[in-house]
């Protein structure tokens, strides 16, 4: 009988770029790929954010939501509304960050998908034609 995996790896490709001294989160250009603007790049960092911050807490490079809204001079419900994020199923963050599939929601809307259980997440961001 073997365990399952207790840690998921995501890997997002992005890149970050200095932009008027500030880095800046830029999503990959890959002409090849037809639906990569149906993914809004927002939406890409917006993950990629939730994603550090968690590892950030993870680590205990920060202790609270409050620490990293500090450090990202943001306020606290932010960094706790969004790093929500982090915790999609794996299908949603397939389909979003590897496929490209544009979303039915909004990111607003996304944020609040993440606290459904993970076999209702794809339905509910992507249209139920596509769970």
């Amino acid at each position: 009988m073997s365990v399952a995996p207790t840690t998921i790896r995501v890997i997002i490709p992005l890149a970050i770029r200095k932009r008027n001294g500030r880095p800046k989160i830029m999503p990959p250009s890959n002409p090849m790929e037809a639906n990569e603007a149906a993914v809004e790049a927002h939406v890409l960092r917006a993950v990629a954010k939730a994603w550090s911050w968690r590892r950030k807490l993870d680590a205990g490079k920060a202790s609270t939501n409050l620490d990293l809204a500090h450090a990202e001079d943001v306020s606290d419900r932010y960094i706790g509304r969004m790093i929500k994020l982090a915790y999609l199923a794996p299908a949603v963050l397939e389909k979003l960050l590897l496929q490209r599939c544009p979303l039915a929601v909004s990111l607003k809307d996304l944020t609040a998908i993440a606290d459904l259980p993970w076999a209702e997440q794809v339905a509910a961001a992507f249209g139920p034609s596509e769970a």
